[in-house]
């Protein structure tokens, strides 16, 4: 009898390792591309979306395996020259990051840029972190207005003097910018705000009605009429972590900055759901190329149509969230992208 027990507990247990190798054997092919490398070492240039890609068949779950070095002092930051290593630990994959032996001497370090690898391409969105991008409704109908530029002049910028409606104080800047056409919700056509072209920037020199402004910087021609934002202080995010939405997030692109015609990698797309709907920086959404509504060439009735399935067109990283709408950076694309494509929870 006690060596019946023996053998079922041995069973058991044996069982139960199977079971748990078989898990972890899973869960590594589900995760790990087929050609993943053993290592690789980061290089000038790199993002860890790029190095994760590498690694996994979705680039964004890199956090599932990055392995929290304790003799590091901010695993999160990456530096050219570090080594990342795949190895397994408890049936497990990780990625290790490896810096060599730790020597302690005597040094001075001068560092203005901590030059830690980026989770995105930062130069492809810089622009748009720190700019009011989205105006609220009514938000334009309240704000200083420009109304002359003096001398007759009607356009303005950089180096020029201009007169404002209704500054309370002097000393302050502003970013000025010009109200452009509303974001409006893909499915409902509510309108959840408008776009707001960014002009430039200007310092008041005197308060008043109208009070006197000093364009320190311009990206494009004022005119009369361009409203003006206070510059408030703000977090600006420039490293990410890529995360999964934590409610069933569903919802289209509606824009696509810099007038670009057909969207495609590293582009900045709008989308018409913001952090009221629960959306924050980092969050990673899928993009299905909405599908087309086509006519049956067989049934002679010409209203009779069929809606083609939505099929899967890329990722793409929210990095700034308004009250209703979001920025993205789109990181990969499969197929062409355009307005209208629905964006969901990975």
């Amino acid at each position: 009898m006690k060596r019946a027990s023996q053998f079922i507990r041995r069973t058991l247990i044996l069982l139960v390792f199977g079971l748990l190798a078989a898990g972890s054997t899973a869960f590594a092919e589900e995760l790990l591309r087929a050609d993943h490398p053993a290592h690789y070492v980061v290089k000038k240039g790199d993002t860890l979306w790029d190095i994760a890609a590498r690694f996994l068949r979705s680039p964004w779950r890199w956090p599932e395996i990055w392995y929290v070095n304790p003799q590091v002092a901010n695993p999160h930051l990456i530096y050219p020259g570090d080594r990342l290593d795949l190895v397994y630990i408890d049936g497990k994959p990780r990625l290790v990051l490896n810096r060599g032996p730790v020597r302690l001497s005597p040094r001075v370090r001068s560092r203005p840029w901590d030059g830690a690898i980026p989770t995105i391409p930062i130069g492809d969105i810089a622009p748009f972190l720190t700019r009011p991008y989205v105006l609220d409704p009514g938000q334009a109908d309240s704000a200083p207005y420009l109304v002359s530029f003096g001398n007759d002049h009607i356009l303005g910028g950089a180096g020029v003097r201009a007169y404002v409606r209704s500054l309370a104080e002097s000393g302050s800047k502003y970013h000025v910018v010009r109200p452009g056409d509303p974001y409006r919700d893909a499915e409902t056509g509510e309108i959840l705000g408008y776009e707001a072209l960014y002009v430039g920037t200007v310092e008041a020199l005197r308060a008043g009605d109208p009070a006197t402004v000093f364009f320190n910087s311009s990206t494009r021609e004022a005119v009369l009429g361009d409203r003006l934002l206070p510059i408030s202080e703000e977090t600006v995010w420039t490293n990410f972590v890529p995360h999964h939405p934590k409610g069933d997030v569903r919802g289209s692109i509606i824009s696509v900055m810099d007038g670009v015609a057909q969207i495609g990698q590293y582009n900045v797309v709008v989308i018409d759901r913001g952090a009221r709907d629960g959306l924050e920086a980092g969050h990673v959404l899928r993009i299905d190329q909405k599908g087309e509504t086509i006519r049956d060439v067989v049934t002679p009735d010409s209203s009779d149509t069929i809606r083609l399935p939505d099929e899967e067109a890329g990722l793409l990283m929210v990095f700034r969230t308004f009250d209703r709408v979001s920025f993205g950076l789109v990181l990969n694309a499969i197929r062409p992208i355009h307005i209208h494509d629905r964006v969901s929870a990975p």
